[in-house]
């Protein structure tokens, strides 16, 4: 089987995928005891909720809700949200994208620190890098990131005063016309470089913790997978046929032991996509995370069943370009 029809394949899975996902969130959001109207709202009089109640088919049987939602899903429809009264789409359209630009420079910064630190960890075998490198994994899997969060702005913001503070753009900064959604994209669009400039100045803070939590697993399966391949026969023939180290370790090395790392750098992206709640809490970034965060405090079902389905696919296609990644990075794979 060519990639090609592996890929086909596994995009007809997911339909199976989302359908399944579908149903089970849909039965578990639904039997959660509480009363989605009046968590939203308390003051409402008895027969205000009993109106709004009905209107919105809460009043109806399980599966007949579940079969309109279905409908309404499969036109493009994900229902209104009872927190903003507006439809959940244009809701995801509005919060997704600076999750997006989050974690895209989050994961930029996790590869770029977690797989130098991996490799000179595994060629610096027991020696003091590879305990210094060692240090920092365990670290940035172990610091709560809302607590480096918080110390980062103490720090660095309130301070010394060399970060912004909370928020995508400065209060004196005037946003951009909105075009795509993504703030970086349409101040490049309006010709708004001080915008530009700035909102990458408010990425840096929120990135980096990301960024360090995501590099030490990177570095550390990086570590693992080097020292496997290091004593591999290939590379004992390399060295023999009088290779430079720097091509050995490169072509020979590192290339073959990306393949676990890619797994680790895709599952992290997959992660962050799907809304790192307290950093974007903490630095006040209107992300993917609040929004399902403050829905499913409200109970506001529509508005997590929408980003419950939006994760769903988020991860299911993180993983199809993982597998897709592998062939590339090791032509032996083949899918069958």
């Amino acid at each position: 089987m060519d990639l090609r029809t592996y890929t086909a394949r596994r995009l007809a899975l997911m339909v199976f995928v989302f359908f399944g996902i579908l149903v089970i969130s849909f039965v578990l959001i639904y039997i959660v005891p509480g009363d989605p109207v009046g968590a939203i709202y308390p003051q409402a009089p008895p027969y205000m909720i009993e109106k709004i109640t009905r209107e919105w088919g809460f009043d109806r049987p399980l599966h007949e809700q579940f079969l309109s939602y279905l409908w309404k899903l499969l036109h493009g429809d994900f229902g209104k949200s009872l927190l903003t009264n507006r439809p959940v789409m244009q809701d995801l359209i509005t919060f997704f994208p600076t999750t997006i630009e989050l974690a895209t420079f989050a994961t930029i910064l996790a590869v770029a620190m977690g797989i130098p630190l991996g490799m000179i960890s595994a060629l610096k075998k027991d020696k003091i890098p590879d305990h210094i490198a060692r240090i920092f994994a365990i670290s940035g899997v172990s610091m709560p990131v809302y607590w480096l969060g918080l110390l980062m702005l103490t720090v660095f913001y309130y301070q010394l005063r060399l970060m912004p503070g909370p928020g995508q753009l400065d209060p004196y900064i005037k946003y951009p016309p909105t075009v795509t959604g993504f703030l970086l994209i349409d101040s490049l669009i309006a010709g708004r470089i001080d915008a530009f400039l700035n909102y990458i100045h408010h990425l840096i803070m929120p990135s980096f913790i990301l960024g360090l939590f995501g590099a030490a697993g990177i570095a550390r399966m990086t570590r693992s997978s080097m020292l496997e391949v290091l004593r591999k026969e290939y590379v004992r023939t390399a060295r023999a046929k009088g290779l430079r180290e720097r091509i050995v370790i490169i072509r020979h090395v590192l290339r073959n032991a990306l393949i676990p790392t890619v797994t680790v750098i895709g599952v992290t992206y997959g992660m962050l996509l799907e809304g790192a709640v307290l950093t974007e809490t903490v630095f006040g970034l209107p992300g993917l995370g609040q929004y399902a965060t403050r829905a499913a405090i409200h109970l506001d079902f529509l508005a997590v069943m929408g980003s419950t389905l939006l994760i769903a696919i988020i991860y299911s296609f993180a993983n199809l370009i993982v597998d897709v990644v592998y062939a590339y990075l090791d032509p032996r794979i083949r899918y069958g």
